[in-house]
């Protein structure tokens, strides 16, 4: 199955904002207003799910009662295009750093210096524009059932030949992002295709075993502890581990190869109109991104990006590279080879 119920319920359960002004609608996936005491109103929107980012923002009005926060919560592409295209939002939180910059290259952001802000490292902001907070590996996420007496993969060559010789354990069983319209999975299979050689042979195999396509982390991770998916690749590393810590149902492939590290970031759009508030919010978040350990949220600190692990592929940085597969011909090119990978009909291949 190629495009799984969950993902037409969420198309089919969509809300819709009015906004006015240049955008007419957006797409949103969640929505809620947490009043304060005073008059301002913090309007952000993010790919943050509500369940893992509502702990801060409790945290930050226990410290500033007076700022209301509004939070709205969609996919990475819709708010890359509403605030492209003009919606008024104070605070942006995107998973899709390569989106986050572009609007950052394009002057939708505006420029933004604190001391906070001046602490990070400086693999971590761009020009005072766009900040990083967390440091999220894509990981493999298992069913303990479906791999029940299996050795455990070591390498993404280890999983290809688990894949190879195990299709009954995962044909029509896996699952990923839909890099045609997730920004984040658009995100980690460019970065993975542009440094790993295993990358497109895995992906051929995927879809020769009939592999769902997902938007979201969350929708994979529900699948594989259901049992409807035996594996989904390329998920984030952090809402896994938040899901794993309660159902013991899943398990975290320990891939030792490498690690592909998304770093969320946050950015004040040039349409913000609560600029003090907003900057209360980003110097907040980046606090919080700069400990060791958090007590708000399971999201890692910037400095996972500094494991063994991640240095020996990331983490993803900041800078116009980002750019290179934001390109359209670029872009293209990169998805019809996805798509002949990825899209294949398995009974045509024996």
């Amino acid at each position: 199955m190629r495009f799984p119920d969950l993902a037409r319920s969420l198309i089919a359960t969509t809300l819709l904002l009015c906004l006015g002004g240049p955008l007419a609608a957006l797409e949103l996936e969640d929505q809620k207003f947490y009043p304060g005491t005073g008059d301002v109103a913090l309007k952000v929107i993010s790919t943050g799910d509500l369940e893992v980012f509502e702990p801060f923002i409790l945290q930050f009005q226990a410290e500033n009662p007076a700022i209301g926060i509004d939070y709205y919560v969609t996919s990475s592409a819709v708010l890359h295009r509403a605030i492209t295209e003009g919606a008024v939002f104070d605070v942006a939180i995107s998973s899709a750093m390569d989106l986050q910059f572009q609007l950052a290259n394009d002057g939708a952001t505006q420029t933004y210096t604190s001391p906070v802000t001046q602490a990070l490292p400086v693999w971590a902001q761009w020009r005072n524009q766009v900040f990083a907070f967390t440091a999220e590996p894509a990981v493999a996420v298992i069913s303990r059932a479906a791999f029940a007496g299996m050795e455990r993969p070591k390498t993404r060559q280890d999983l290809i030949a688990l894949l190879r010789q195990n299709p009954e354990i995962f044909q029509d069983a896996i699952g990923t992002y839909d890099v045609r319209s997730s920004g984040l999975g658009y995100l980690f299979a460019t970065q993975e295709a542009r440094n790993s050689d295993t990358y497109w042979r895995l992906s051929e195999l995927m879809g020769l075993r009939g592999t769902a396509l997902y938007c979201c982390s969350a929708q994979m991770i529900d699948d594989v502890a259901s049992g409807r998916l035996s594996m989904a690749y390329n998920v984030l590393g952090s809402y896994a581990s938040g899901r794993i810590a309660h159902d013991d149902r899943l398990e975290i492939l320990d891939l030792q190869d490498y690690a592909t590290v998304m770093l969320r970031t946050v950015l004040i759009p040039a349409t913000a109109t609560q600029t003090a508030s907003a900057g209360l919010f980003v110097d907040r978040l980046l606090q919080e991104g700069m400990r060791e350990q958090s007590s708000i949220w399971v999201l890692p600190p910037l400095g996972a990006a500094e494991t063994p692990e991640a240095r020996a592929y990331g983490p993803i940085r900041l800078g116009p590279a980002l750019l290179v597969y934001l390109d359209k011909l670029n872009r293209n090119a990169f998805l019809r080879e996805w798509s002949d990978a990825m899209l294949q009909d398995a009974a045509e291949y024996p």
